[in-house]
């Protein structure tokens, strides 16, 4: 019913910057927020950053100042620009929707499929 289709993870230099999207896809009536979640080798999955349809942003204390999270409602798109990369930044990002649909009552999270984000010292 739905996708969530992540791109721009890679490997870079430790100071370097990477931006990664995931656009929504499929039977959504409307998307309340958005947000990137990431999980290192052998760690739980961790908030990066979210944001709520009307812009209002949140982030993991260690990305703030380096990472922004930004979205275009249109596309159903989800950004997050990621500046002065550290090694302890390397993980799987995943990407997280909490939408409504378009024939089913309530609010559902979904997930993208993880894109790898590594970071070389």
């Amino acid at each position: 019913q739905v996708q969530l289709v992540e791109s721009g993870g890679g490997l870079v230099q430790a100071g370097g910057s990477l931006r990664l999207s995931c656009a929504a896809s499929g039977s959504i009536f409307s998307i309340n927020a958005m947000g990137w979640y990431r999980q290192a080798p052998g760690k739980q999955r961790e908030l990066v950053a979210s944001i709520t349809s009307g812009g209002s942003t949140n982030y993991a204390d260690s990305v703030k100042g380096r990472f922004t999270i930004s979205r275009d409602n249109a596309k159903n798109t989800v950004y997050l620009q990621m500046n002065s990369l550290k090694p302890e930044d390397t993980a799987v990002y995943y990407c997280n929707a909490n939408l409504r649909l378009l024939s089913v009552p309530g609010r559902y999270d979904y997930w993208g499929q993880g894109t790898q984000v590594t970071v070389s010292s």
